[in-house]
């Protein structure tokens, strides 16, 4: 198995295509798109007091954490699903190292923190969502599915060139 990132986890999550394409290099995440801007400007704000940017392995790094406790921050909870699965990763790595942390999952936007334990339920899951991951990057690119995320999505120029043609015949 790949070294794994947790943003490869949460784009499992939603989408895999980017995954893949993100997971090669291909890289649409650059300073320009509003959405990386934000979240930037976010990851360097929220919770100064905490540590930030803790590196769990070579390849994870986890936004904030204060004692027993590990923080990913987050915009908004519209990709809760997603988040939830990157935490319960964060959690399963560090259990493979015998420590017992807790995860918050921090929506700024909403004022709502959601906390997340690792238990045998959500370790299966990140399990299975590793085996899975690794198909998907030992494959060909995935095809093209319109999600409702893709209209904020860095990649959703490359991934719609040649769209429009396909919807109008």
């Amino acid at each position: 198995m790949e070294n794994v990132r947790g943003v490869e986890v949460h784009y499992y999550a939603i989408c895999k295509r980017k995954l893949w394409l993100f997971h090669k290099g291909i890289r649409f995440e650059n300073d320009g798109h509003e959405r990386v801007i934000e979240g930037k400007i976010l990851h360097e704000h929220a919770y100064p007091k905490m540590d930030k940017d803790v590196e769990l392995e070579a390849f994870v790094r986890i936004d904030r954490q204060d004692g027993d406790v590990l923080r990913e921050i987050k915009l908004t909870s519209k990709m809760k699903k997603a988040d939830r699965l990157q935490m319960l990763y964060y959690l399963y790595i560090l259990k493979q190292k015998g420590i017992r942390k807790t995860g918050l999952l921090s929506y700024t936007k909403e004022k709502e923190t959601v906390e997340v334990h690792l238990d045998d339920d959500g370790e299966q899951e990140v399990r299975k969502a590793l085996a899975n991951i690794q198909t998907i990057l030992e494959g060909n690119i995935p095809p093209f599915q319109k999600l409702p995320y893709c209209s904020k999505c860095a990649y959703k120029d490359f991934c719609f060139s040649g769209e429009a043609d396909q919807d109008e015949s």
